[in-house]
């Protein structure tokens, strides 16, 4: 049984792997056509990755 949040064998070898491989081209990509740091990169990364955090719920306050 998986824990949550994880993926399955299959998973961290088919999509996953393949979205990790395509996530890493593209930020070398970005880096050798606009000459960005690393730390912009992080930032870009760092955007993206708040899109799929839990927000958390209001107190109505």
């Amino acid at each position: 049984m998986n824990k949550p949040y994880s993926f399955s064998n299959e998973q961290m070898n088919g999509i996953v792997e393949l979205t990790y491989a395509n996530i890493i081209n593209q930020c070398d990509n970005l880096k050798k056509n606009t000459n960005c740091p690393n730390e912009q990169i992080v930032a870009l990364l760092s955007v993206i990755a708040s899109n799929f955090a839990i927000k958390p719920e209001k107190n109505g306050n």
